[in-house]
């Protein structure tokens, strides 16, 4: 367990992404629902919807699965020769489930990242000059 930026201990960030879990307390109920954030933690009460994740994870999702979609598609094309509604049977929903988790777990590492590094938007310089 690592510190958190207010002191109280907080879960390595990939075991909360995966979890789906508090990046401060680690209790369930990061999500309200399937992709979407709680405005506070029910266990601890941070305030989730401070954070800022962005579209950092579709965009990394889209280089990503498409790379293995279509990498897996051509396999099985070239070395099985299936009939064309396989492929449109098979990748969809292969591809839907994919997304989901995937959006959901690095929406989570995100979220948590930024709580144990203290992100913040703007901020280049802490000091005041002297």
């Amino acid at each position: 367990m690592v510190s958190g930026p207010d002191g109280v201990g907080a879960v390595d960030p990939v075991r909360a992404a995966l979890k789906g879990c508090c990046p401060r307390c680690g209790k369930a109920g990061l999500f309200r629902n399937v992709l979407e954030f709680t405005d506070r933690c029910p266990a601890c009460e941070l305030d989730i919807a401070g954070f800022n994740v962005g579209d950092g994870p579709a965009a990394f999702l889209i280089f990503l699965l498409g790379f293995l979609v279509v990498g897996l598609a051509m396999w099985l094309e070239f070395g099985v020769h299936p009939p064309w509604w396989v492929h449109a049977l098979l990748w969809p929903p292969i591809l839907v489930v994919l997304t989901v988790w995937g959006l959901r777990v690095g929406k989570a590492i995100l979220l948590a990242l930024e709580f144990r590094n203290e992100a913040a938007e703007g901020r280049l310089n802490d000091k005041p000059d002297a």
